[in-house]
């Protein structure tokens, strides 16, 4: 079991960058892929970025490759998303995610098990 805590939200104008952290406490850090999700009201949580348990591969949705980031520091038990350029679109609710390294390659919401509670980024006009 592992617990996760988004912070670093709040309101930003278009255009501009914010960097997104989560912290997981728990469990044995390494042995989670780690991803970030988001939510705007009225629509599905989507698939933002993701990271291999050991930080070789990444990905990220097309919506925002180029302009998000996604890290993490297995020291610190931490998972960042350092967003740049950004858009109103990109207004939600930021949730970062866990799921074992082993389970699958599929980067859907529902191929993670754990989930932090959430983070609001308002990026306005």
């Amino acid at each position: 079991q592992v617990q996760l805590v988004e912070s670093g939200g709040g309101l930003v104008q278009a255009g501009g960058s914010l960097r997104l952290s989560c912290v997981a406490s728990g469990g044995i850090f390494s042995f989670y892929e780690l991803g970030w999700f988001r939510q705007a009201p009225g629509k599905e949580r989507e698939f933002v970025a993701a990271m291999s348990w050991s930080g070789g591969s990444t990905s990220y949705a097309d919506s925002v490759l180029g302009r998000f980031t996604i890290s993490r520091d297995n020291a610190k038990k931490t998972v960042d998303l350092q967003m740049s350029r950004l858009k109103p679109e990109d207004t939600a609710v930021y949730y970062c995610a866990a799921r074992s390294r082993w389970r699958t390659t599929q980067l859907g919401p529902r191929e993670y098990d754990f989930w932090g509670r959430g983070t609001q980024l308002t990026v306005s006009s």
